[in-house]
């Protein structure tokens, strides 16, 4: 189907998800069900809910790393709107590659990689030549304030904030359509925050569409267009009763 100029960039229709418990004696829990959710270029939505309602597990499926168990994920990719959870898997690996980036809550890369490298990795398998894509994530790494003496080196030996911090320059390192941000900003300090809402809001100036969790109420202010709740409370219920001290994000 070929989309319009109108198209939202990523759309969630009537998606549910349940898991199976198969060493527990097949016990079935249900995460959620019927979502809903559209997403327009140069927008932030911003999942929220309480903890375990499943909005990691949406972010992920998002992405296709989990099968839901009904419903489709619309993504516009080449002028054409596909579903995602009917393409095959090379064609989403290819969508993975042009249309969606993904900051997990941990860098999970090959041992032993130079982190200039890591970094790098998904602007040249786009297809940026290799030393235009290490200048790109140079830029990255510098914003991010990773020294210069570290990129020659594996982020395994990083603390935890600096492998954030490659993360979150893998994931920006290419002008992605579609940005999915699961807690990006956890373990940063004030400074790293500031830099990675400036990526954010420059993304969203370019036009990218951007679905993200962000448990920092601050940076959540700072860089959503609206809330999407996951799970049983509405967004503004959830906003209440977390004001309340009632709810654990």
């Amino acid at each position: 189907m070929i989309s319009s100029a109108t198209d939202p960039a990523l759309r969630a229709v009537g998606l549910a998800k349940t898991f199976t418990l198969h060493a527990q004696g097949g016990i079935v829990l249900p995460v959620f069900d019927n979502i809903e959710l559209t997403v327009n270029a140069g927008e932030c939505v911003c999942l929220v809910g309480p903890s375990g309602a499943g909005k990691s597990t949406l972010l992920r499926s998002l992405y296709a790393n989990y099968k839901p168990d009904a419903g489709k994920i619309l993504v516009v990719h080449r002028n054409e709107t596909v579903d995602l959870l009917a393409a095959e898997p090379w064609e989403v690996v290819e969508i993975r590659r042009s249309a969606i980036g993904y900051v997990s809550q941990f860098l999970r890369v090959i041992p032993r990689v130079p982190a200039l490298d890591v970094v790098a990795g998904p602007a040249i398998a786009k297809g940026i030549p290799a030393d235009q894509a290490k200048a790109l994530s140079k830029t990255l790494l510098t914003r991010l304030n990773i020294p210069q003496r570290l990129w020659p080196l594996a982020p395994a030996t990083f603390s935890g904030g600096e492998q954030q911090r490659v993360n979150i320059a893998r994931g920006f390192v290419v002008d992605y359509p579609i940005l999915l941000l699961d807690e990006p900003t956890a373990s940063l300090d004030a400074a790293n925050r500031a830099t990675v809402v400036d990526l954010i809001t420059e993304a969203k100036a370019r036009g990218a569409a951007i679905v993200g969790i962000f448990h920092d109420e601050e940076v959540r202010r700072a860089v959503a267009d609206r809330l999407f709740a996951v799970g049983k409370l509405s967004a503004d219920d959830w906003l209440s009763q977390l004001a309340a001290g009632k709810v654990a994000v």
